[in-house]
């Protein structure tokens, strides 16, 4: 893909560079698009593909900005009967103005506890 606000000096367009990943079930998991002008922040693409292999294999999502080893969320369509066992580390119940109990956090799940989570 062709920049065409940024020339250089014999009026080329510049490209602009792409970033995509690709899951194991063939399809576009994300997708990044940056000017000739910008740099690539490689920190940010190792955090997405941490989450991307997290979420991929445990019924979790992560928050913006989220760090391997910190806490992440639980899926809503967990159900409350299976948490413990899902989640043998625990889960905290994050209290929000509807006072649901929609939003619950847990530790990273982590591949020692795997078995007795059935992973």
């Amino acid at each position: 893909m062709l920049n065409n606000a940024h020339k250089n000096a014999a009026g080329i367009p510049l490209p602009a560079r792409g970033v995509y990943i690709i899951g194991p079930d063939k399809k576009l998991k994300l997708q990044l698009l940056y000017p000739a002008t910008t740099g690539r922040n490689f920190d940010e693409i190792l955090r997405v593909l941490d989450s991307l292999q997290l979420t991929h294999y445990y019924e979790v999502a992560t928050p913006a900005n989220w760090r391997d080893g910190e806490a992440c969320y639980v899926l809503p369509s967990v159900p409350a009967a299976s948490l413990s066992s899902k989640f043998p580390k625990g889960v905290k119940v994050i209290s929000i103005p509807s006072k649901r109990p929609y939003l619950k956090a847990t530790p990273v799940p982590t591949h020692e506890v795997d078995k007795a989570a059935g992973y």
